[in-house]
C-alpha cells in the first residue's frame, strides 16, 4: 500500500489566504472538476491560441499531463506562498518564450506570452470557475464578495504578463469583455476537434486510477461533459458543433450539485482524487484543503513578491524577450512532455 505523500508546510499564505474569495471559490471541487474543464474548452476558440495548441499537440497527445501540469500551475497562484508563486511564474514564462509560430487564417504570429493572449486564458478560467460555482456548487457570492473577486483577479494577473489596468472588475465589465472578443472567435474545425476532445478528457484521467474506479470512468466522464456543455451559452455551442437538449441541461446540473455539494463536505475525498487525477497539483492544493498552517500568517503582494525574489516581473520579462528577440527564421513550438509545468527546487 502506498504511503501518505509528505506535505511540505508553505511559507506563508501567497498572494490571498483563507480570508479571500479566491480560496473559497477555487477550494470548492466544481473548480477542479467543471471550472477547470469549462476553461479550456471555451479557450479554444480564440484563433491565436488555438494555432498554438495545434502546433504543439500536447493537449491531443498527453492529455492527463497537459491536466496535471496546468491544474498544477493554477493551484500554485492561488494557494501557494509567494515564493512558490514567483518560481512557478518564471518557469512558465520561460516555457511560454519558444510557443511562438503563425495562425494560419490571418498569417499574423502568435506568441502564448503576449498579454492578449494571457488576458484571454486569464479571464476564461476565472469567469468560468466563478460561472461553475454558481451553477453547480453553492450558488452566486454577494455583491461584496464578487466585486472582492474581480479584485483578485487583477491581482493574480500580475502573475502574468496581462496589465492589471484591463482586468474587468465587474460581471458588467466581463460580460463586455466577452462581446469585445465574440467577433475575433472562430469555430474552426481545429478548434471543433480540440473541444470535442477536451470535453470528454474526463475519460482519461483515470487511466492511473484503481481498478474498482476505472469501472466507473466512462459514466462519470459522460457526465461531466454534459455538465460542461450545459454551461455553456448557446451561441458558444452552435461555434462548437455541439447540441444537448434543455431538458439534458437541467437534469445533468440538478444531478451535478447533489454530487458537487456531497463532495464539498468530504476534503479527504478530494485529496484522495487529486493523488490519483494531478499527481503534481495535490502537494499544492492538499495543505489548503486539510487546513495545513504557514509558517508565516502573511498576505504578500505580487510586488513584495518579486522584489524579496530579485526577480523582474512578468511584463518586464516580456519587454526584454521583446527586445531580445532575434530575427532568425521561426521554429516550430516546442513542449517540454510530462516533466513537471512548475519545477521549483
Amino acid at each position: 500500500m502506498t504511503s501518505e505523500p509528505q506535505l511540505t508546510r508553505p511559507h506563508d499564505h501567497g498572494f490571498f489566504g483563507p480570508d479571500s474569495i479566491t480560496w473559497k471559490v477555487f477550494t470548492h471541487p466544481v473548480a477542479a472538476v467543471l471550472g477547470f474543464q469549462r476553461t479550456v474548452v471555451v479557450e479554444m476558440f480564440e484563433p491565436f491560441l488555438m494555432a498554438a495548441v495545434h502546433d504543439t499537440q500536447a493537449v491531443m497527445e498527453r492529455p492527463n499531463a497537459r491536466y496535471d501540469r496546468t491544474l498544477q500551475y493554477t493551484a500554485t497562484v492561488a494557494f501557494a506562498d509567494s515564493e512558490t508563486v514567483v518560481k512557478a511564474a518564471d518557469v512558465l514564462m520561460r516555457i511560454h518564450q519558444h510557443i511562438v509560430g503563425t495562425e494560419p487564417m490571418s498569417g499574423l504570429s502568435y506568441d502564448a506570452n503576449d498579454p492578449e493572449s494571457q488576458l484571454w486564458i486569464h479571464l476564461t478560467q476565472w469567469h468560468s470557475v466563478l460561472y461553475t460555482y454558481e451553477v453547480f456548487g453553492p450558488g452566486p457570492l454577494s455583491p461584496a464578495e464578487e466585486a472582492q473577486y474581480w479584485r483578485e483577479c487583477a491581482v493574480a494577473a500580475e502573475l502574468q504578463t496581462i496589465d492589471p489596468a484591463t482586468v474587468p472588475t465587474s460581471r458588467a465589465e466581463m460580460r463586455a469583455y466577452y462581446e469585445r472578443m465574440r467577433p475575433v472567435l472562430a469555430g474552426t474545425e481545429a478548434a471543433q476537434v480540440t473541444a470535442d476532445h477536451l470535453l470528454d478528457s474526463a475519460y482519461t484521467l483515470f487511466d492511473d486510477a484503481p481498478r474498482s474506479l476505472k469501472l466507473f470512468r466512462r459514466p462519470i466522464s459522460s457526465l461531466i461533459r454534459r455538465a460542461t456543455v450545459a454551461s455553456l451559452p448557446r451561441w458558444l455551442r452552435r461555434m462548437a458543433g455541439v447540441h444537448q437538449s434543455r431538458a439534458t441541461d437541467v437534469a445533468v446540473t440538478l444531478v451535478m450539485r447533489r454530487l458537487m455539494s456531497a463532495l464539498d463536505r468530504r476534503p479527504d475525498v478530494q485529496v484522495r482524487m487529486l493523488r490519483t487525477i494531478a499527481p503534481h497539483a495535490y502537494p499544492v492544493m492538499a495543505p489548503v484543503l486539510l487546513g495545513v498552517q504557514p509558517e508565516r500568517d502573511e498576505v504578500v503582494t505580487p510586488s513584495a513578491a518579486w522584489a524579496a525574489a530579485g526577480r523582474p516581473t512578468p511584463r518586464e520579462q516580456y519587454a526584454a524577450q521583446l527586445a531580445a528577440r532575434s530575427a532568425t527564421p521561426a521554429h516550430a513550438p516546442r513542449d517540454r512532455g510530462v516533466e513537471a509545468l512548475v519545477a521549483f527546487s
